[in-house]
This record gives C-alpha cells, structure tokens and sequence, in this order.
C-alpha cells in the first residue's frame, strides 16, 4: 500500500499574495515527509512531525517561530501528537522557549512508548507552561530565547491590533477582528497501514498568557485510530480553539468517518451537526472550524484525503509515496457562508 501525506496551514483567511508561500512551504513539508515514508521503516508518526517541523519552522504560519503574540508580547505554543494503532498521545500547551513544540509533544509521546518510569507511575501525556519547559530541558531539547521566537510580522500585528484594543478601551472603535486563527497540522498513512495526525498553534493573536488552544488537547487538535484491519482515519483540525475544545471536533469527525462509506458527505454533516449546530455552542454567532481528514480502507487500498471548513479559506497540500510532485489547493467559501455553513472537499 503506498503511504500518504496530508498538510494544512490552517483554517483561517488566506490571502491572494501570499497564497505562493502557502503552497510553497506546503509542497516542502510534504516533500520532507514523502522522502521518509519511501523507507519501509519510517512511521506515520515519524512523518507527521517531520511535516509540521517544516511548517513551524516557516514565518508564514501561525506555529512555532512567527507564531501570534500574547497580550504580553511572547510566544506561547500548543501542538499534539497522535498514533493510530497505539493510541498514545502527546501533547504540550503554553509552551515558551522552543520553536519547534511539536518535538517536544513528539518526546512526551515517545516516553509514553516506553513507560519507564519507576515505582510504576504513569508517563504523562499532556504538559504546559513551565512544567512543559523544564521538562523538555531535562530531556535534552534545546530552548531558544523569546526574541529568537518572534518574527518580523508578528511583532507588526501584535502593535497594530494592540493598539486597536487601547483605542477601543478608551472608547474609539475597535476597526476590526482579529483574523490570524490558523492552526498547522498533517496527517499520514504509512506504508504498514498505521496512521498518525499531528498538529501545531501559536494560538490566537493577544491571548492571554496561559491560554491553552485545541490543538493541545486530546480528541480536539487531532485524532488517529487504526480501527480495525480494514480501516484507519486520521484527523488534523483548525479554527476557535475554544469552540473546537467544547464539541471536541477532531474525535467527533473521527467517529463519523468511521461509520460511513462516503467520506465526503459524511464530514459535511459531521460538522453541521456536531458544529455549526452544536448545542454547546449556543449564541455565537460565527462558528469558525477546519479539518483536514485521511479516510483509509485496507481492503481496498484506498485512500482519501479530505477537508472542510466554515472559515474563509484552508490551504493543504498532500502527496503519496512514488509520486513525482506534491498537491496544493486552497479551498475557499463565500464571505456569506462564513461562520455559517461548511465546504467539503476531496480527492
């Protein structure tokens, strides 16, 4: 069976001009992780955070160096990772000092696979702020200065819509929303059959410090399950982090994936019922959400690549071992619908 890579650089607003960069780092990530997956022995894990450290690492995406700014001006990073067939999950929230969080959540996962720990306390899946730090100092990941951490851009929003926000305190007008809310992610089935997702955010831009997003938290950023010997899904998703934790999106597309022969319209209602329409999400007005999706049936070695989104626009890319080049496409909805309804999309 040949493995497939999947990226996204968020569900959010993706403009015209920069929609070559977008396609470009999108290409690159699925490059790096299709040039592992063509050995027998990389995993679907190995190839999602491959893939999400060649996202984190470009200043265009929200994840890792360039991500938003909090109110106090520093960076703070959620990212997950997930296995299909284990289950093991790992994951780091308001994360300071590395610009790759995603390796981080990869060690908190690895350790899980080993469960050495003595007198037989559990290995942890989830950590944050400081505790998140020093634990991956004690295990020999490097961390970088806060400085080394913000981008150009990010300092330029951070100013601009800070300075909104005083204007609006002192009784102006507040010119705007924010609109940075991507998420980074990718999903993967490897040559065994396993699946793994991964996912990566800087957060919202001027959240407060501590904020903790969805794609730190478990059945919310992503989810991967190896069901049976016939099918496996993969979910990455993207948006509100915070309306994405109350209907805990990624498992729920997971589950309706599961159930259905026909991917697409199965995660078009999946996100009309359990999103647009969620009970738990009872007076907002727009409901902002993205996921990019791997729907795989052994038995037939097929697999699809899906995505949906209620926000203006997702980019993804996706590419299969033995293919010349990787796929790119930014999928978009009317200004209308946003918030409002969903698009689906796959190949």
């Amino acid at each position: 069976m040949k493995a497939v890579i999947a990226v996204h650089v968020g569900a959010g607003y993706h403009s015209e001009l920069k929609l070559p960069q977008y396609k470009r780092v999108c290409k690159t990530a699925c490059q790096k992780a299709t040039a592992m997956l063509e050995n027998n022995e990389c995993t679907a894990v190995d190839a999602v955070t491959a893939a999400v450290t060649v996202l984190e690492n470009d200043p265009i995406t929200n994840a890792g160096f360039g991500s938003n700014l909090t109110l106090k001006g520093t960076v703070e990073c959620d990212a997950s990772v997930m296995d299909g067939r284990s289950l093991n999950f790992g994951a780091v929230g308001a994360l300071s000092g590395y610009s790759n969080p995603i390796l981080v959540a990869r060690e908190i996962y690895n350790q899980q696979v080993r469960n050495n720990l003595t007198f037989g306390r559990l290995p942890p899946c989830f950590l944050v702020g400081n505790g998140a730090a020093e634990w991956a100092r004690e295990n020999v990941l490097t961390s970088e200065k806060q400085q080394h951490l913000v981008s150009e851009e990010a300092k330029r929003s951070y100013l601009k819509y800070k300075r909104k926000i005083e204007r609006h305190e002192e009784g102006g007008s507040a010119g705007g929303e924010v609109e940075r809310l991507d998420t980074v992610g990718a999903v993967c089935l490897d040559k065994s059959g396993n699946v793994a997702s991964a996912v990566s955010s800087g957060g919202v831009l001027l959240k407060h410090p501590g904020r903790v997003g969805q794609a730190a938290v478990y059945g919310c950023g992503c989810w991967s399950e190896l069901f049976d010997s016939s099918s496996a899904v993969a979910v990455s998703t993207s948006g509100g982090g915070e309306h994405l934790i109350k209907t805990m999106l990624a498992h729920r597309c997971a589950e309706a994936l599961r159930t259905s022969d026909n991917a697409v319209p199965a995660l078009s209602d999946c996100l009309k019922e359990h999103f647009l329409q969620s009970r738990y999400l009872k007076g907002v007005d727009q409901k902002l959400g993205g996921v990019l999706a791997l729907s795989v049936d052994h038995q037939d070695a097929a697999c699809d690549v899906i995505w949906a989104h209620s926000t203006k626009s997702l980019c993804y890319g996706y590419m299969e071992t033995g293919g010349r080049t990787a796929k790119f496409g930014c999928s978009r909805l009317e200004e209308v619908d946003v918030g409002r309804n969903v698009v689906v999309g796959g190949v």
